[in-house]
C-alpha cells in the first residue's frame, strides 16, 4: 500500500483536493473532518495523534491520500511514501482564503494574518520535508494529474 501525505497552508486547495481524489475512487482523508482534528486547550484545531495512527493502518486499500496541515505531522512522516506540499504565491492565497465557501477561515481581517503570518513561518519546513511541490495555480485537472503520477 501506498501513503501520500498532501499538505499546505491555508487557502491551498488541500480539501478540493481531497474532494476531487475522492471522486474518482481514491480513499482520501481530509482531516479538518470526520473527526479526525480536535481542538485544544488554545482554541487551535490539532490532529488526533490516535486516530491519525488508525488511518494510516486500512485494510483493502491500495493508495491511501491524507490530505491536511499539522504542528504534529512530522511525527508520521516515515508512515508516507511520498510527501506532497501544496503551495502558491502569496496573492493567490489570499483570493483564495478571501473567496473560498466550503471553510470561512481566513475572511476575517485577524484570520488573514495568521494565515499569512503562518505561511511565512511555517512553509519553509514543509518544504524541506516535502518529496514533492506542486504548484496550485495551475488548473485542478493539472494538479490532480501530478499528484497521480506519483501512484501509477
Amino acid at each position: 500500500m501506498q501513503r501520500i501525505l498532501i499538505t499546505g497552508m491555508s487557502g491551498v486547495g488541500k480539501s478540493t483536493v481531497a474532494a476531487r481524489l475522492s471522486d474518482l475512487g481514491y480513499m482520501a482523508v481530509d482531516t479538518d473532518y470526520g473527526g479526525f482534528s480536535v481542538v485544544d486547550e488554545h482554541g487551535a484545531q490539532r490532529w488526533d495523534v490516535d486516530r491519525i495512527r488508525q488511518l494510516l493502518d486500512p485494510e483493502d486499500v491500495d493508495v491511501l491520500f491524507v490530505v491536511g496541515s499539522d504542528e504534529d505531522q512530522g511525527l508520521f512522516y516515515p508512515e508516507f511514501d511520498n510527501i506532497v506540499l501544496l503551495s502558491a504565491p502569496r496573492d493567490v492565497i489570499v483570493d483564495r482564503l478571501e473567496g473560498r465557501t466550503n471553510n470561512p477561515f481566513g475572511k476575517r481581517p485577524e484570520e488573514l494574518a495568521k494565515a499569512l503570518a503562518d505561511l511565512e513561518m511555517f512553509e519553509p519546513m514543509m518544504r524541506r520535508s516535502a518529496t514533492h511541490e506542486i504548484d496550485i495555480s495551475k488548473p485542478l485537472d493539472r494538479v490532480i494529474d501530478e499528484i497521480l503520477d506519483l501512484v501509477r
